[in-house]
């Protein structure tokens, strides 16, 4: 199964990401996460599956992050608020985000795509 990657071009993370999985001929489906911005519900499912905090989808280090004073707007936000944050803008979504439709990666670390993907 092939597998999601949702991921911005001019990233030099989904960048080194796509790479890695070229090289390891690892089928994927590349959805740029800005022109094709996950909806609310595909948000809630990425979260759920990974079993991450919700907080850990947000591109914390983005302009549009500072710009919108998100750091405040989710301290006390529910995992449904921040899921429509997320959704609203794809620049707020920290990239790449990799699934499988049970499994999911956020960003990139090679340890932890040998781990998932491999």
């Amino acid at each position: 199964m092939a597998l999601t990657f949702y991921w911005l071009p001019q990233c030099g993370t989904c960048k080194q990401a796509k790479k890695w999985f070229d090289e390891h001929n690892i089928d994927y489906t590349a959805i740029h996460i800005v022109e094709e911005t996950p909806a609310k519900e595909t948000i809630l499912e990425l979260i759920e599956n990974s079993g991450l905090p919700a907080k850990k989808f947000f591109n914390t280090s983005g302009i549009k992050y500072r710009e919108m004073n998100m750091k405040d707007k989710i301290k006390d936000a529910t995992i449904e608020e921040m899921a429509a944050y997320l959704a609203s803008d794809g620049m707020l979504i920290k990239r790449p985000i990799v699934t499988d439709g049970e499994k999911v990666t956020v960003g990139f670390k090679v340890e932890a795509y040998e781990e998932a993907w491999d």
